[in-house]
């Protein structure tokens, strides 16, 4: 697996660098004046809040919605498996719709071999039970796996935020003082 880098990662990690060597230069007390400081301090604060704390937004807002695709699809499973066990008689099936908001209304089902599932997209395919099984496996899997990514993707995200927030300490208050 290479490395790669997004165009944000770059510029982290050369505000790093800037804020390393302002704070090694201000040691030595020979350094721009307090007002280039609260410049700096303003900037990189604008960063953080702009872009970093943005940016993690997006991703947990990402994930919460996967976290629901994948709880749907579980929902999903389980009312087929409950299906297949019952072993309901042929004919129809009486139930009620959810339409949203907690409004119900009478349903019937006449085909209790097949279902619709969302395949992504706005689309819906036909499925058997059996092969609605099999998907939903498969498609549960690949979500887990993009969930896991936005779980890393939030974690970096979050540690840039505490690099940033001690750079600007160490800026404002100097090295080792907080």
């Amino acid at each position: 697996v290479g490395l790669s880098f997004s165009f944000e990662a770059i510029i982290f990690l050369i505000l790093i660098l800037v804020i390393i060597a302002f704070t090694f230069c201000c040691c030595c007390k020979m350094c721009a004046s307090q007002t280039s400081v609260e410049e700096k301090v303003l900037r990189y604060e604008t960063f953080l809040n702009e872009r970093l704390k943005r940016d993690l937004q997006k991703v947990l807002k990402s994930r919460e919605k996967l976290y629901t695709d994948v709880s749907e699809y579980l929902q999903l499973k389980t009312i087929i498996e409950q299906m297949k066990v019952a072993e309901l008689p042929k004919g129809e099936l009486r139930t009620q719709v959810d339409l949203g908001c907690n409004f119900y209304v009478q349903a019937k089902v006449g085909d209790l071999e097949h279902v619709f599932v969302h395949v992504g997209f706005g689309f819906f395919v036909e499925f058997t039970l059996d092969e609605a099984l099999c998907f939903i496996e498969k498609k549960v899997a690949q979500l887990r796996v993009r969930g896991d990514l936005l779980c890393k993707e939030s974690a970096e995200i979050k540690s840039h935020i505490r690099l940033v927030i001690e750079g600007l300490r160490e800026l404002q208050f100097g090295p080792g003082l907080r």
